[in-house]
């Protein structure tokens, strides 16, 4: 039954290609075929851990993340050779995740992603209300994703916010209090599809403080395993959710001045991240070295949730899904 209702879903977005013209057919020609008992995931959820380097992370498993590497590896797939391979500072890194698109924005600043989220776009597809899709961000500054610039998308069909201390300019919090707003809001509102930021290793990191960069590490790893115990243990979530565990941007290599204290360029350092997914529909237990970017992650998303994403230049990972 379920492989006949994935069935469903396709033919409907090709039929409605027909209506809409090639904006669709776009989609289609780069989504794999669907698995052959289709498709499990009702709900997405992004867990974005901001700035951590790769050498800190899984190059020097188990260390900071035991519980990624050894309780929840084995439970999905890693992917170690995965990319930023556009710009790689905090609101871009984001902006790629949300819009399938590398593009220069003002990480200081409240610029607007250039075109609209896949918050926007999966709500346009299926009529679900504001509180269906979250963002529930450590840094305040990442309100920025919820909007666009572009004219027939801005202020249109935004996903809710839970940004900072207290909403835009108040402010980043603490890791440990994004938790639990996120696991408050997925209690009281049950989000579909939710966008998670923990932001300890990168603002330690950037005020030069090593040991709080390294503990920002460990800490968002037992964040990140209290929150797949969460959904494991709540009903709405429980055999029907993807965890999408990834980085916005590494850091510099120690020999790029002035090292790990910052990044912004295109060393391996900057660039090399990670993605742990987790979900009914993955593969188990594997580790895929081909390599891959964050503007293949929305375009996954898309494909997960049945809605258009053709603005993407990504592609969704076949490599993730049991054949």
């Amino acid at each position: 039954m379920a492989f006949f209702a994935s069935l469903g879903r396709w033919s409907r977005l090709l039929k409605c290609a027909v209506c809409c013209g090639p904006w669709l057919l776009v989609l289609c020609a780069f989504a794999p075929d669907p698995p052959k008992k289709g498709l499990r995931t009702k709900n997405v959820i992004i867990v974005v851990i901001d700035g951590p380097r790769y050498s800190e992370t899984w190059d020097s498993i188990p260390g900071l993340i035991p519980n990624m590497a050894t309780r929840l590896k084995p439970r999905g797939v890693l992917f170690s050779q995965f990319y930023n391979n556009g710009f790689t500072y905090t609101n871009s890194g984001h902006a790629a995740i949300t819009t399938g698109i590398d593009q220069a924005i003002d990480n200081f600043d409240q610029e607007l992603p250039q075109q609209p989220s896949i918050f926007q776009l999966w709500r346009k597809a299926t009529g679900k209300p504001a509180t269906a899709a979250w963002l529930i961000t450590s840094k305040d500054k990442l309100h920025i994703l919820a909007n666009t610039l572009n004219p027939e998308w801005k202020d249109q069909l935004p996903p809710s916010l839970d940004c900072g201390v207290g909403g835009p300019g108040t402010g980043y919090r603490a890791d440990s209090l994004t938790l639990v707003a996120a696991k408050r809001i997925l209690t009281q509102h049950k989000p579909n599809l939710v966008l998670i930021n923990f932001m300890e290793p990168d603002g330690f990191a950037h005020a030069a403080n090593w040991p709080n960069y390294v503990r920002g590490i460990a800490r968002d790893d037992k964040y990140v395993m209290e929150l797949y115990d969460f959904l494991r243990r709540n009903k709405a979530y429980r055999n029907n959710t993807t965890l999408l565990i990834t980085n916005d941007h590494g850091r510099h290599l120690n020999s790029v001045p002035p090292g790990w204290v910052e990044h912004g360029d295109g060393c391996e350092g900057c660039r090399h991240i990670s993605l742990l997914a987790l979900g009914p529909d993955f593969k188990k237990g594997r580790t895929i070295k081909e390599p891959h970017t964050l503007l293949d992650i929305p375009s996954t998303v898309a494909y997960l949730l049945g809605f258009p994403f053709a603005q993407g230049q990504g592609k969704p990972i076949e490599a993730l899904f049991k054949r």
